[in-house]
């Protein structure tokens, strides 16, 4: 991982308490060195907008639920892409729905990846590693 990107961390938006454990396991084993912040449903996810807006860093990329009480993802992805501000944060998707509907409104809502979460943990370890080289390696993010 870059010098540059240890500060910067990943927001995972994300209700169910297992898949929020399985997903810190997963970049644990990675030695992922970012922070991972959580937000367990979509209104915390969007009350994050009103943080960055008073000085909080930006995280490097969302990791978002779209099945999340309150807001769904959906809900959560266009607050934060109709932001002029926050536009272009990296969005992922990563959830259980494999609805075509569902991969089809995310993408038009401005998403970067659409994942469906694996059940076994080897798979997820698998994503999580994948997420973590993309996302800190090969990405050059653009930090406003």
């Amino acid at each position: 991982m870059q010098a540059k990107n240890k500060t910067l961390s990943i927001l995972l938006v994300e209700d169910n308490p297992v898949d929020i454990d399985l997903t810190l396991r997963a970049f644990k084993k990675q030695n992922l060195l970012n922070d991972v912040i959580v937000a367990r449903d979509g209104e915390e996810a969007i009350n994050w907008i009103k943080k960055w807006d008073e000085g909080t860093p930006i995280p490097i990329v969302i990791l978002l639920d779209l099945k999340l009480p309150k807001y769904n993802g959906l809900e959560v992805l266009k607050a934060i892409k109709t932001n002029e501000k926050y536009k272009t944060i990296p969005v992922v998707i990563l959830t259980s729905s494999e609805e075509d509907s569902d991969v089809l409104e995310a993408y038009k809502n401005g998403a970067s990846s659409y994942i469906v979460k694996p059940v076994e943990f080897g798979k997820f370890i698998e994503i999580a590693a994948h997420i973590e080289l993309y996302w800190n390696v090969i990405n050059k993010p653009y930090i406003p």
